[in-house]
């Protein structure tokens, strides 16, 4: 269910707020709240997502022993607080859910989605392989029942599609260059961009959107890449999301952050800071490609 799917993200981004402050200064119950206002406004099951987020926290010790034993390899502290907090949530409902209401091979699927979608390029392998690790020593249970789901119904499911535009913003001050990034809740740097219009140009619509989003003026370039991906909205269901990106330049000011969509800020960088950076694999290079650009200017 897309409710189901959209409620452990909103407990995934709870649990990454509670991990990195330390499991300090946290309140998990008003951070639960903040999340469903501010990303799933509607959502239907919130009872799903408060029992969800208690059940980690409650088992959390027992889970993440269960961890460290399916993956020796990887010391809780050395796995990302996104992947850990995943494979919480996923051992979790594997172990402890109700069989009937969330099936096992449900709970791992969940979890690898959530890899796919929040995780590193190769979270969703990882996660996979410890989730399986600890199903095949359950004894594999419901490996052989068959899917509810009629073949008919398959056809059913509409995926909506929706255009974006983003840019790497880049500015020129005292003959250094400097990248303008976002930072989303997830503790990821990353493009500004926004949904498009179906009746503008890709390059007019983003202007506008990182226009609206940083309150930068922005001359696009030229283009960088495109991808796409899966997010789930709680009326929608599941969105594909084709995103275009551009290099596009700026003056250098100061970035507001003014349309938050998952954001809490925004920042200019030099090149020499960005390796440091958190940023997702598949934005590396486009910012790749955008160094080689510049540096033939």
């Amino acid at each position: 269910m897309a409710n189901r799917h959209l409620s452990r993200s909103i407990v995934l981004q709870t649990l990454f707020e509670w991990d990195f402050n330390n499991a300090k200064n946290l309140d998990i119950k008003e951070a639960i709240k903040r999340n469903i206002k501010e990303f799933a406004l509607g959502l239907e099951d919130d009872v799903f997502v408060f029992t969800l987020a208690e059940e980690v926290l409650k088992k959390r010790v027992l889970v993440d022993e269960i961890i460290e034993k399916a993956a020796p390899d990887w010391p809780i502290a050395k796995i990302s607080v996104v992947d850990r907090n995943i494979l919480r949530i996923g051992l979790t409902e594997l172990l402890f859910s109700d069989r009937k209401e969330v099936p096992p091979k449900v709970a791992i699927n969940e979890a690898i989605e959530l890899a796919k979608t929040f995780g590193g390029e190769n979270s969703g392998k990882f996660i996979n392989g410890v989730l399986g690790a600890v199903y095949k020593e359950m004894g594999e249970p419901g490996k052989d029942e068959k899917s509810k789901r009629k073949d008919g119904d398959k056809n059913n499911t509409k995926i909506t599609t929706e255009k974006l535009g983003g840019a790497l913003v880049y500015a020129q001050y005292k003959g250094v260059t400097y990248f303008g990034l976002v930072h989303d809740v997830f503790g990821y740097w990353t493009l500004s961009k926004g949904k498009l219009s179906e009746d503008e140009k890709e390059e007019d619509g983003t202007i506008r959107k990182i226009k609206e989003e940083i309150g930068l003026d922005v001359k696009i370039l030229e283009k960088l890449g495109e991808n796409e991906y899966i997010a789930t909205h709680p009326e929608k269901g599941k969105i594909l999301k084709k995103v275009v990106y551009f290099l596009a330049e700026s003056d250098y000011k100061e970035m507001t952050l003014k349309h938050s969509g998952g954001l809490d800020g925004a920042r200019w960088f030099t090149l020499a800071s960005i390796p440091e950076l958190r940023i997702y694999n598949d934005i590396i290079p486009l910012i790749a490609k955008a160094v080689e650009i510049i540096s033939k200017k």
